[in-house]
């Protein structure tokens, strides 16, 4: 990207995870403006597009097997949000034996959005502890972090506490509980903390043992950051909901989709005077631009073989950062994919984080700007995120002004 000083910059978080394919590629806009020519927008209330139909059946096709409807909207929090209210009401309307189900459980450090919906399930205190007195109650439960254990467990050990914990929960509200919202594989903007390998696995089992929808939250992780395609891949996960956004049109425009079954859809289908509708829509749901750029996005995946290319520089990712370790406010290197979270400490043997007042990820962001790259931090926590079209030497690059800015800035520089 360039700014209004002609300097140019990479860009090492996808513009908030978004970008996909490097900006404005020349498919997605070509698929733009061939559809501008047809259909700028026409609402989706009662009626459909011909791209929203299209793009409907490429991500049915794309997503595991029993995941059969698509409900469009506009953005990451917002494809949460319904599938919470449409979760919500699928148990009311299944009859009086379920009725009791009206509570959600999410993870601690979790973040869905910032819809009081999605920030009632969220668990990032300095994004929604204003809100608290606004938002519906969450039962919460340990994340599996293996650099801060909430336990204080060795990592093994503590993985598996952890989903006894999980199943004692169930065990105990399942009668009251709606569903279990989870960001698969990676918190993001916790802190990009991995999950252990087989714990999403073994947690889907679970709410399907005690009736709980399984609610995934792919806005962050879906459409290639992982690695595969969607981050449920690497454990065969087949949820009750899936949430979409972000990456969906390459990062071009504002668009959204939460899939679900067949058979909560069909709940909602009755006789008029029953009520039984999902009474939520959006103006701009289903926009036919955004849903054109869609599924350029997608036949870019197909043309370019994105996914394929981009093992060798997850590799490359891998292998370059164990250099960070040399630094000695580096307190954890954290990576699924290409998502990557540096986390700067104090200390290094006690995990001491830096005082907030010193600012410590916003002073080396702005150090990687002054040379060339774009960065957001969580907290000090370094975030690395950039396009899956990102050159091997442009990922070098992108690596190399990280580790100077972490480098030049520390708490006497």
């Amino acid at each position: 990207m360039y700014d209004t000083e002609g300097k140019k910059y990479i860009d090492g978080v996808s513009s908030l995870w978004a970008n996909i394919h490097g900006h404005s590629h020349p498919m997605v806009v070509q698929a733009i403006r061939q559809q501008l020519d047809r259909l700028d927008h026409s609402a989706l209330l009662g009626l459909s597009n011909v791209p929203a139909v299209q793009l409907a059946k490429k991500l049915v096709d794309c997503t595991p097997p029993n995941l059969q409807r698509v409900f469009f909207s506009d953005d990451g929090a917002t494809a949460v949000e319904i599938a919470l209210k449409m979760s919500f009401q699928y148990w009311k309307q299944k009859g009086p034996c379920w009725s009791a189900k009206t509570k959600f459980i999410a993870f601690s450090n979790a973040y869905h959005g910032d819809t009081l919906g999605s920030v009632s399930v969220g668990g990032v205190a300095r994004f929604h502890e204003m809100f608290r007195p606004l938002l519906f109650p969450t039962i919460r439960v340990a994340y599996p972090f293996c650099y801060r254990c909430p336990l204080g467990k060795q990592p093994r050990q503590c993985e598996i506490d952890q989903l006894k914990e999980v199943e004692g929960i169930l065990q105990a509200h399942h009668r009251e509980v709606c569903g279990f919202v989870v960001e698969p594989m990676v918190q993001g903007a916790g802190g990009m903390v991995p999950m252990p390998e087989g714990f999403l696995g073994r947690l889907a089992r679970l709410t399907r043992r005690f009736d709980i929808h399984l609610i995934l939250d792919e806005v962050a992780t879906g459409f290639g950051r992982t690695g595969k395609l969607f981050a449920l891949e690497h454990e065969s996960i087949q949820p009750d909901f899936l949430a979409l956004a972000k990456g969906i049109t390459g990062g071009s425009l504002p668009l959204a989709a939460t899939l679900t079954t067949s058979e909560i859809f069909e709940s909602f289908l009755g006789e008029y005077e029953e009520f039984k509708s999902f009474f939520h829509g959006h103006t701009y749901t289903g926009n036919p631009l955004a849903c054109a750029a869609a599924l350029a996005n997608l036949e870019i995946f197909k043309k370019e073989r994105t996914l394929q290319k981009l093992q060798v520089k997850i590799r490359f990712l891998k292998q370059s950062l164990n250099r960070f370790w040399e630094l000695a406010h580096v307190g954890d290197i954290r990576q699924m994919g290409f998502m990557v979270g540096i986390e700067l400490v104090q200390n290094r043997s006690e995990k001491q984080p830096f005082p907030v007042k010193y600012r410590m990820g916003h002073r080396v962001v702005l150090a990687a700007r002054r040379q060339g790259v774009i960065l957001r931090p969580l907290g000090d926590t370094i975030v690395l995120m950039p396009p899956l079209s990102i050159s091997l030497g442009q990922l070098k690059k992108l690596l190399d002004i990280t580790y100077n800015s972490i480098d030049m800035v520390g708490p006497c520089k």
